[in-house]
């Protein structure tokens, strides 16, 4: 039977943070570790444990990075590549590298560059191609490309650039791919067809990224908020609470902005965040019927 969510965001939303709630709330570990082992890529690995947030309980959904991929903040980097794909297939072929100091040196620094840039900065049309090959349902693969579309219109008009010639860095990296799919697949696990988010949260201020220092709600949330009309509330919080994967995530799936009258809870999911603010950091998932 198709099932209600209604996602209680008042301490922000993250990709990592919605998947351990759908996990807490009955998604099979099984399931989502066998779409994600599907998926043609390397370089990380997911833990699923139990933390305390402000004394709350709740599930951990981790993507660990190995060292070569680590960007040491999950979720957390809004950066932006600005090689095209002409630019990495032309240091491919010529094994050029504009920092190189003999021909030997080169020709491996362009390797190594144009693979970091392969794997670290994927465009659109790239992760496509990754969420076709997964053993996943349609249903599953449907919804993340749904997710990682708006994301990407979001970041082509923060850069005032193209679907085809954007690559950026929150969704290219493996955290950020692993999160969408994970997301979708456990959506799809507890048949989750109506989702209820009244509001959007996050705080105010500013963060560092590769190129400088940006506003918070930065450019990407602002985007995709104004883009489909998502109610966003602001905290007295200082710091990044909506991530731009949250906020892909809850356009993609939100059907619903009011609550009901009145509903019987059937069960509660609490996915924990990886960020210390003033609030709980745990974002609550409930599966209900109307009464």
């Amino acid at each position: 039977m198709a099932r209600t969510l209604y996602w209680e965001c008042s301490s922000g939303l993250s990709g990592d943070m919605a998947v351990a709630s759908l996990l807490d709330l009955g998604a099979s570990e099984e399931v989502l570790r066998k779409a994600l082992d599907s998926l043609l890529l390397q370089g990380f690995e997911i833990r699923i444990s139990r933390v305390k947030k402000q004394g709350i309980d709740a599930c951990d959904f981790d993507v660990v990075l190995d060292k070569k991929h680590d960007n040491h903040d999950h979720d957390m980097h809004y950066l932006y590549d600005h090689l095209s794909k002409e630019r990495l297939s032309k240091a491919e072929q010529t094994g050029s590298c504009a920092h190189a100091h003999s021909q030997e040196s080169t020709q491996r620094n362009a390797h190594e560059h144009a693979h970091e840039h392969a794997h670290e900065h994927r465009g659109l049309f790239d992760i496509y191609e990754l969420i076709d090959a997964a053993d996943i349902t349609e249903r599953a693969r449907a919804t993340a490309k749904k997710v990682f579309r708006i994301l990407a219109e979001a970041e082509a008009k923060a850069h005032a650039t193209s679907l085809e010639k954007v690559h950026f860095h929150e969704v290219g990296t493996l955290d950020s791919i692993a999160d969408i799919v994970a997301a979708a697949v456990c959506l799809d696990d507890l048949d989750i067809e109506e989702v209820i988010i009244p509001s959007l949260y996050d705080g105010y201020g500013s963060i560092r990224c590769q190129h400088g220092i940006i506003p918070v709600p930065v450019p990407a949330v602002v985007n995709i908020i104004q883009a489909h009309r998502l109610p966003l509330t602001i905290l007295p919080i200082q710091g990044e609470l909506l991530t731009p994967t949250g906020a892909a995530l809850a356009a993609a799936v939100r059907t619903q902005t009011e609550l009901p009258d009145a509903f019987v809870v059937e069960r509660v999911g609490i996915g924990a965040g990886k960020r210390e603010y003033e609030t709980s950091g745990v974002v609550r998932a409930f599966l209900f019927a109307e009464e």
